[in-house]
């Protein structure tokens, strides 16, 4: 299924994982891409060193394609690029801008870029820079969110691009898979699905959060500073919003003050645990996610599901 981006990529099942930033290491990457889906390494903002010995783990752990995912803000980012080429990394997804400056050096080293968009306008201008596929992420998502869902954004940027188009945010079974490749995608990204994996390593009480979240309990903070974060609740979102309320009703929001709100949190839920004062990245999708299960075991899952929806509703015509 979905032959063309599964031959591009080197797997075989159209089953991205999210580049989740202390999240998707070497170890849980490795996993997916075993699994026959397409593991993805987050940079972030890691320096060079750290990127390139995850790399190497990786490399260790499976024969498989992998991705690294390269933030383009990242102070790191030069010396970052340098190192995926240098590591023979295939795929490279990126966030945070347009890929354009380096592109020609990734097609130098015939990797295949893949931006994450989140917008018509800037899946053309992926385009029209030489990405050889694009990653839309709905505001379903969890962690770094735009303004769009994921319903309304496919179908819309299928119909503006000519490269494949691959589905994020809110899909977490089969049936969300099914509805991506009806709107036209190619291939989907799962992010929250991935953070109750065996093999992902964070703290197991954010693994705990997020399998007792219902529908309602994400929330998005970060809407005054014009970088949106879709997280779970916790004691640390209402400080965020009432600080947020506060620096609103300023002339002059103070946006260092909410910037120290969220310095290190991401770090404090992942490592150490802390579900009450950290950043518990996850999306809407949460409620939906039951029970622990290995990566392949996802993966499985999910291409059983797809299957079974695909052929009840044809038999129901």
């Amino acid at each position: 299924m979905q032959s063309n981006i599964c031959e591009k990529l080197g797997i075989d099942y159209p089953i991205i994982q999210g580049a989740m930033a202390w999240v998707a290491n070497a170890e849980l990457a490795s996993a997916v891409s075993n699994a026959g889906g397409l593991g993805i390494i987050a940079s972030g903002h890691a320096p060079e060193e750290v990127v390139r010995d995850q790399i190497r783990q990786a490399k260790e752990k499976t024969n498989r394609p992998f991705g690294v995912n390269i933030m383009l803000l990242s102070p790191h980012v030069d010396a970052v690029v340098k190192a995926v080429c240098e590591e023979g990394v295939k795929v490279v997804t990126t966030g945070a801008g347009s890929p354009g400056k380096y592109m020609k050096l990734f097609k130098e080293h015939g990797i295949t870029v893949i931006p994450v968009v989140a917008s018509v306008a800037l899946a053309k201008r992926m385009e029209k820079d030489g990405a050889d596929a694009i990653i839309i992420e709905g505001r379903e998502a969890g962690g770094h969110i735009g303004k769009l869902t994921t319903m309304v954004l496919v179908p819309q940027i299928v119909d503006a691009v000519s490269i494949p188009v691959i589905a994020a945010g809110g899909i977490g079974d089969g049936r969300g898979m099914a509805a991506a490749f009806m709107l036209g995608a190619s291939a989907v990204q799962l992010g929250t699905r991935f953070l109750v994996a065996h093999e992902c390593t964070i703290h197991q009480n954010f693994k705990d959060a997020v399998l007792k979240a219902r529908d309602i309990d994400t929330t998005v903070t970060g809407q005054i500073t014009g970088h949106p974060v879709r997280t779970i609740r916790n004691k640390l979102t209402r400080i965020y919003d009432q600080a947020e309320k506060e620096e609103t009703s300023k002339d002059k929001p103070d946006f260092e003050r909410l910037e120290e709100l969220g310095k290190g949190t991401l770090r404090l839920a992942v490592v150490e645990g802390d579900i009450k004062n950290g950043s518990m990245m996850s999306g809407q999708i949460a409620g939906l996610v039951s029970r622990e299960q290995s990566c392949s075991d996802i993966i499985l899952e999910l291409m059983a599901e797809y299957q079974t929806v695909i052929k009840e509703k044809a038999q129901a015509l």
